[in-house]
């Protein structure tokens, strides 16, 4: 399979497929196919396979794509103004990653929910209790809010992001909380009380614009029933 990756800040991701070769997207995802690739609607592994990925803020059903001849084009396409990131799974390495975060991905890759080890990381974190896990063997493409900045983190180096920024990481990342030192800082900073705080070995894609800090600023600005 080979994908290019189209377009600024509405993004799109092309895959060229060969004969027998799947994908499948979050529903709603697919912008264009060729004529010799076939979709299936399913749950993806059943229903309780469905309900994980609703829960975990994706569809309960998925679309599988396969092509039935050589060099066919299928095209997924972004739902929010941002990044597509392109991530190569080896059936080693796990990927962590947020609500919502799944785009597409070859049909070898497994999506399972993940959830929040600590009580307190779940709370103050900023990424809820329940996230997503992407294992297996092949290409995972995520949809990631605004752009997009991707940090090594060596073993016991240690990176705080601000609540929400956090878009995926290796599971290999440590994540816990951290309170803001100082009351001037978290009661006057404008960055809560909370940083989230990763401690490596591994890879971290931090987001410029999280959707719920947009949905914040927005808020004031629509118009109310008077």
């Amino acid at each position: 399979m080979e994908y290019e990756i189209k377009g600024g800040a509405f993004p799109i991701v092309v895959c060229k497929l060969q004969k027998g070769e799947r994908m499948k997207d979050e529903s709603g995802s697919m912008a264009f196919m060729s004529s010799g690739v076939k979709m299936d609607t399913n749950t993806g592994g059943g229903v309780l396979k469905g309900l994980g990925r609703a829960i975990s803020g994706n569809s309960f059903f998925i679309n599988t794509f396969v092509a039935e001849k050589d060099n066919q084009e299928i095209g997924f396409a972004s739902n929010f103004p941002g990044k597509v990131i392109p991530i190569k799974l080896d059936g080693a390495n796990s990927i962590i990653g947020q609500k919502r975060s799944f785009l597409a991905s070859e049909d070898s890759v497994e999506i399972d929910m993940y959830f929040q080890k600590n009580l307190g990381t779940g709370i103050f974190g900023g990424e809820g209790f329940i996230l997503q896990k992407f294992t297996g063997n092949g290409m995972l493409f995520l949809e990631i809010d605004g752009e997009v900045i991707e940090r090594y983190l060596e073993p016991g180096e240690v990176l705080f992001v601000d609540q929400g920024h956090i878009a995926a990481m290796d599971e290999s990342i440590d994540f816990d909380i951290e309170r803001i030192k100082g009351a001037k800082n978290w009661l006057f900073g404008g960055e809560g009380v909370f940083f989230a705080k990763l401690v490596g070995p591994g890879r971290v894609w931090v987001q410029t614009m999280p959707i719920t800090k947009l949905a914040q600023a927005l808020i004031p600005m629509l118009p109310t029933k008077k």
